[in-house]
């Protein structure tokens, strides 16, 4: 396909600082910066996300409607887990440092850190991919269609569904009460398989969506 990009225009772009390209911020150990078109407009079918995350915060369930995703873990150890929609089957891939997770373009899925300091690269096949979030889902369909569709009591399900912030991006809340390690199995299998044996000072390179990116 033929490129639209003029190479020889003095507003041509061929470096780019993510370090300069927040795109979500939840601390300073969770976080968000992104690369697509807005940012580089040399790129043409590729945009990143360059995630960080601490053990047990999970890169919210969401699904690219528009792009299929994949995920290169740089440090620490993540849970991808994807939802097979022709089988129904949640599948979960643990990956550590130079492995990788392939996400199927419009696949629900979520990521989950099982240690500190986990940094994934989340590489996609389009030039701004759009992305729809569970939050959102469930904070903007309105209740009594839900309650309505799968036969809930209206005000139980607004009940449960209160606390739940649009475009959360990563979970849980920094002032959420109910956070629990629901990952030991996990962490006990990554550290049985890889051996793994972590210091309070082990280091890594430390350190994660919106509608369309780029704002």
């Amino acid at each position: 396909m033929a490129s639209s990009m003029d190479y020889t225009s003095p507003s041509t772009q061929f470096t780019f600082d993510l370090n300069k390209s927040p795109l979500f911020k939840k601390d300073n150990n969770n976080f968000i910066n992104v690369l697509g078109i807005k940012q580089l407009n040399t790129l043409e079918n590729v945009s990143l996300l360059d995630i960080f995350l601490s053990k047990g915060n999970v890169v919210e369930p969401h699904y690219h409607q528009n792009a299929a995703e994949l995920v290169y873990c740089i440090s620490g150890c993540a849970t991808v887990s994807i939802l097979n929609p022709f089988t129904k089957e949640m599948l979960n891939y643990t990956i550590t440092p130079g492995q990788v997770a392939n996400v199927p373009q419009g696949w629900w899925h979520y990521e989950v850190a099982l240690v500190d300091n986990t940094h994934l690269l989340a590489i996609f096949d389009a030039p701004t991919p759009e992305v729809i979030l569970g939050s959102d889902i469930l904070k903007f369909t309105p209740s009594n269609i839900m309650a309505h569709t799968y036969c809930l009591d209206e005000n139980q399900w607004k009940q449960a569904i209160a606390p739940v912030k649009p475009s959360t991006y990563i979970g849980p809340y920094k002032d959420c009460n109910r956070m629990k390690d629901t990952i030991p199995n996990q962490n006990q299998q990554y550290h049985q398989s890889y051996n793994v044996q972590h210091s309070p000072n082990t280091a890594y390179p430390y350190q994660f969506f919106g509608q369309y990116w780029g704002y």
